[in-house]
């Protein structure tokens, strides 16, 4: 077709298996897909790509070409992917490998359609469909379960559903001499560039990866999703491709939470004290194992170490399925197991006829305890336990408590609606330990000004802004005489990407360590020049050195170092890796009015409490928590991708998947920051903007419970399932119910 300049399918892209999530080499994910396989595992999975001269000729020339499938019958939810007879996602005759990617490539290994590459013991079986698998514990959970007076269990589930950024994933590709150039809406541009230059073939100093202003992640660009087709295409045909998804495409072929089953089991004593805690995830990975296994683990990880109990047991399996492909979402399955344990906590709460509140403060964590359960909570690697460091539950439990006025019944006018409250407790962490990295670069230019180099990724989040601000604290000067070059391969040192609450604890400690290295440089400058010992100088505001003597500017500073006689001009470098955890805690209230005669639920008080450490910039952290929040009482109340029996996603478009809108705030919403200072963060600080996802799920549940009495455990909570639990409309038997779930509306109106 004039026009068309390449097109590449199953029969001539490159034989190399991968995975696209974005995560640190070696992954903790199979390597199970090739760009375009000969079988194809969803309805929007890769069959064609076509270069063309505009987007016109393109679409035509799609159009034109001619697949024929073979239609087998599709595998959607947890029970069909794990049942004896369940069709094989990943074929059975398709040979799967333990070992490391590079042994596997010297060893000669074919690297045919099909092949999976392990290089953990994650114990999949993708003969049974199981990506992934995991357990582990410490204690005897059976002796507390035996010591228990009071036992609850019960199962908890979550849907599918989507990151909706605003900005779709986009990607622009071009060859600048004999170098790959790749401009990317992307949460990881070293991971990317590591991806990509192993799917070419070639070293990674060959391909220059910018990260550009990105309107929203929220997880779902922490994976290489399209920046793979359009990298190749440009350098087999040396052509410019500018390559975007529509928002249908965004739906059917980036990514999406997992939808998760998660049985709780919790044992105490009549007293309140936790005896045993066991917690059974089984995960819905979709057609590839993109985070298989890190994202239910972190769903165990950041709810068990909320509770002080000695005898803790999990177990975890991913299962492949042939949904829409899932990954990275905020929150990265923490707001899942946060759903199951603490509805749990509060169903158990009520059996022991115990106020929930106290039941929170008698176990919850605290100040210098050691979590021995993060020893076998590594997300894929050998874990460590941790000391708390710094823990802010306790106020934050005890002014939401106030705020809300706890324990107080309110009334409604209407005599249809129930007014009802709850709390629960969230965690997170601060990047991974022992995993990430990050690093950064501080330049003094000719004036005394500073350029500031970080790998870090800011994506809507406010990164820059936070590691400029630490810069200018550490160097006592304003933040507007520095300048930030960030996330770009060929001029910024490494940085592990924007995931992991990872921000502000590495990206920025690796920016403050930077600054911190300049100014001892500057110091060493300014004593000779001052003819002064480097002890008797301070650095003072603005961009000043001053001595018992005398002082000098850093302009000053500037061109002496720029003369013959200087000593060249002032770069100082900076990195950041620990193995200490610094965890953000925090206490979520709500005040739901639950209507009765139409199930319509109005979430009218919400208080998040969050210990962030010391918040760096106090309004983006509460930016991020309001953002947080809202888009969990999204997918709490409304959110849900609706399948039909092939797989086909119903509502791609934002018209028909509801996400919350400014109508959607609840009346009186505030967050807080209760500060604590942590001893390993840069400036006392810990993460904010994941944890902020975890609460609305199981609070709002509990909210509603209080109202009307009723405990919805699987998300979202819509009109037809609480008029179901209600007894007002009749539960449909499971033979009729299909695949189709229902999906809710505000105000009470529903379709299904």
């Amino acid at each position: 077709m004039p026009g068309v300049v390449f097109v590449l399918t199953h029969k001539n892209c490159p034989d190399i298996p991968y995975n696209q999530a974005g995560q640190g080499f070696p992954e903790p994910s199979p390597y199970d897909r090739r760009m375009f396989g000969q079988k194809v595992r969803h309805v929007g999975d890769r069959v064609a790509a076509v270069v063309a001269e505009t987007s016109e000729i393109a679409a035509r020339a799609l159009d034109a070409i001619k697949v024929e499938y073979e239609v087998l019958q599709p595998v959607l939810t947890i029970d069909d992917a794990g049942a004896d007879d369940a069709p094989i996602v990943h074929n059975s005759e398709v040979e799967y490998v333990v070992g490391a990617p590079a042994d596997l490539d010297q060893s000669g290994a074919d690297p045919r359609d099909g092949k999976i590459i392990y290089q953990f013991p994650i114990h999949a079986d993708p003969r049974r469909n199981i990506a992934a698998r995991v357990e582990g514990g410490i204690g005897d959970v059976e002796r507390g379960f035996a010591e228990a007076e009071v036992i609850h269990e019960l199962e908890y589930e979550s849907c599918q559903v989507q990151c909706t950024p605003a900005e779709p994933h986009v990607v622009y590709t071009r060859m600048d001499g004999d170098r790959l150039v790749i401009h990317a809406s992307t949460q990881v541009p070293w991971h990317l560039r590591r991806i990509v230059a192993r799917i070419l073939d070639v070293s990674e100093n060959r391909i220059r990866v910018i990260k550009e202003r990105i309107g929203g992640g929220f997880g779902s660009k922490q994976d290489i999703v399209l920046e793979e087709v359009a990298a190749y295409c440009t350098w087999v045909t040396g052509r410019s491709i500018l390559f975007r998804f529509d928002r249908r495409e965004e739906f059917i072929a980036s990514r999406t939470r997992h939808p998760m089953k998660i049985r709780v089991k919790l044992g105490a004593r009549r007293d309140g004290r936790l005896t045993a805690i066991q917690m059974d995830v089984r995960a819905n990975t979709g057609p590839y194992g993109s985070h298989c296994l890190t994202v239910p683990m972190n769903g165990c990880g950041k709810s068990l170490p909320l509770f002080l109990c000695d005898n803790v047991q999990f177990y975890v399996t991913s299962y492949y399925s042939n949904i829409p492909p899932t990954g990275a979402y905020q929150g990265y399955g923490a707001p899942q197991g946060s759903f199951a344990v603490q509805l749990a906590a509060a169903e158990l709460s009520e059996k022991l006829g115990m106020d929930h509140l106290e039941f929170l403060e008698l176990n919850r964590v605290r100040d210098g305890v050691m979590l021995e359960i993060l020893r076998c909570l590594g997300e894929g690697r050998e874990g460590a336990p941790q000391e708390v460091s710094s823990c802010g539950l306790g106020p934050a439990l005890e002014q939401g408590a106030r705020m809300i006025d706890w324990g107080r019944r309110e009334e409604s006018d209407d005599p249809d609606v129930r007014v009802g409250k709850g709390v629960v407790i969230v965690q997170q962490g601060s990047g991974l330990p022992g995993l990430d990295s990050a690093n950064a670069a501080v330049t003094m230019l000719g004036d005394g000004t500073f350029m500031l180099l970080s790998g870090g990724a800011d994506l809507g989040t406010g990164l820059d802004t936070v590691t400029t601000k630490m810069v200018a604290e550490c160097l006592c000067t304003d933040m507007a005489d520095i300048a930030l070059i960030a996330g770009d391969t060929d001029l910024t040192p490494f940085d592990s990407g924007a995931y992991a609450s990872s921000g502000t604890y590495f990206s920025g400690g690796a920016a403050l360590n930077a600054a911190a290295a300049m100014k001892s440089k500057i110091l060493r400058v300014a004593a000779e020049m001052l003819n002064e010992p480097e002890r008797d100088l301070e650095v003072v505001f603005p961009s000043t050195v001053k001595g018992k003597n005398g002082s000098v500017t850093y302009k000053e500073i500037a061109l002496h170092t720029q003369t013959g006689t200087g000593c060249g001009q002032l770069t100082a470098t900076g990195n950041f890796v620990t193995d200490k955890a610094s965890f953000p805690y925090g206490a979520h209230y709500c005040q739901v009015a639950v209507n009765t005669r139409t199930g319509a639920v109005k979430v009218q008080k919400y208080y998040a409490l969050q210990d962030c450490g010391t918040p760096i910039n106090p309004e983006l952290a509460l930016g991020q928590i309001y953002g947080g929040v809202l888009k969990t009482i999204g997918h709490s109340l409304w959110e849900e991708m609706i399948l039909d029996e092939q797989g086909r996603c119903l509502n791609t478009n934002l018209l028909d998947y509801r996400v919350p809108r400014i109508g959607d705030l609840p009346d009186d919403f505030r967050a807080e920051l209760v500060y604590t200072d942590d001893p390993f963060g840069p400036f006392g600080s810990k993460s904010v903007a994941e944890i902020s996802c975890n609460g609305a799920a199981p609070v709002i549940a509990a909210a509603i419970h209080d109202a009307v009495g009723v405990w919805l455990r699987q998300w979202p909570f819509t009109p037809e399932r609480i008029l179901r639990e209600l007894g007002r409309i009749p539960t449909v038997p499971s033979s009729a119910r299909g695949r189709v779930s229902p999906v809710g509306v505000p105000g009470g109106a529903s379709t299904s």
